[in-house]
């Protein structure tokens, strides 16, 4: 039995939520987003929040069950708060600039890496060495981190690199004579 999938996704005040076909829509005050549900999973949405349950009891179901109400949960919560990710860089010389829908990156490379910004993306940089981006799909907001950290990965012997917020970075010593 899955405890994640017991718990009804709570619905605010202000978010709507609707099944239409094998489509789930939420729609609240950042936007709207969908889902594909399912056909091993059975939703219903009633007026306290969104319950989601296994059609049948074969294993497949049960392994969908709670990585779907987590999705369900990640859409409500992206149409309410909205998800953000900050990436810290460190390295001389390396920065980064926001410049409308383009990402300007300078990482010791002969060349500035320009990353186009998707649409329903944000991405703020407060300082040369932070990148602060949100939205209110989870995915992409990780998807397009993870497409910036890979530039610049950090390694282990000064740190240098693009890394999370919070990440740590297992340092190693240098050369002994």
């Amino acid at each position: 039995m899955s405890r994640i999938g017991k718990k009804p996704v709570t619905v605010p005040a202000g978010v709507t939520a609707s099944i239409e076909g094998r489509v789930l829509s939420v729609k609240g005050p950042k936007g709207t987003l969908s889902l594909n549900l399912r056909d091993e999973i059975s939703y219903t949405v009633e007026d306290g929040g969104i319950i989601v349950k296994p059609a049948n009891e074969t294993k497949q179901a049960r392994a969908f069950w709670g990585m779907q109400r987590t999705l369900v949960q990640n859409l409500v919560t992206g149409v309410t708060e909205g998800f953000s990710k900050k990436l810290l860089i460190t390295g001389v010389g390396y920065r980064a600039a926001s410049q409308g829908k383009v990402l300007k990156l300078q990482l010791g490379y002969s060349h500035d890496v320009n990353i186009d910004v998707p649409e329903g993306i944000e991405i703020k940089t407060p300082d040369q060495t932070t990148v602060e981006i949100s939205g209110i799909d989870k995915q992409k907001v990780g998807q397009i981190a993870a497409e910036i950290r890979r530039w610049r990965k950090p390694e282990p012997y000064k740190g240098k690199g693009i890394k999370y917020d919070g990440e740590f970075i297992f340092r190693k010593e240098g050369k002994k004579k």
